[in-house]
């Protein structure tokens, strides 16, 4: 027995269904439409001149200036003549004979040190960093003092070779110049 087959026809009054192929192309011509329209615009943006070029913006330039100065005036006061002071000489101390006690501007000698010397720091007071040593009986200038710090009298002195401190008052005697 043989089949009879049948072929579907559409029924008379049924509309024919569209194929997926053509809602494809209209959406892919769509895109492209699109793609272009964005890719023109961008194009457009990027290659538009600025709106304020630098050849029409100039500097501005600020001027800063000091307020006036006033003038001074000078008052002229002219007054009766009197008579030249005489000078009064300042007397120049005798380093040659050792004052009494150490003083400012005489000079002095180390001494009761055991033959060690004395330390010579750079400030009054022990606490302060050594510079170097006066060796025992060598003769110091005595420029200033005494100042007090802690259980010394601390009087500054300059070395015969030039360098200055400070020594405990203990260990000097007065003394006449070298």
């Amino acid at each position: 027995m043989l089949r009879k087959t049948t072929t579907h026809q559409p029924a008379p009054g049924a509309t024919r269904r569209a194929t997926p192929w053509l809602w494809l192309g209209l959406g892919t011509l769509v895109t492209i439409i699109g793609l272009v329209a964005v890719l023109g615009a961008l194009a457009a943006y990027l290659t538009r001149p600025p709106a304020e070029t630098a050849a029409e913006t100039a500097p501005t330039i600020i001027r800063l200036t000091a307020p006036p100065v006033p003038t001074a005036t000078v008052a002229v006061l002219v007054l009766p003549p009197t008579a030249a002071p005489t000078a009064t000489p300042v007397p120049t101390p005798d380093v040659s004979v050792a004052p009494a006690e150490v003083t400012a501007g005489y000079y002095a000698t180390v001494v009761e040190t055991g033959g060690v010397g004395v330390t010579v720091r750079n400030g009054p007071s022990t606490a302060n960093i050594p510079v170097t040593v006066a060796g025992e009986n060598s003769v110091v200038q005595v420029i200033e003092g005494p100042t007090p710090g802690g259980e010394y009298q601390w009087w500054r002195v300059r070395l015969p070779d030039g360098t200055e401190g400070w020594v405990a008052g203990d260990f000097l005697a007065p003394a006449a110049a070298p």
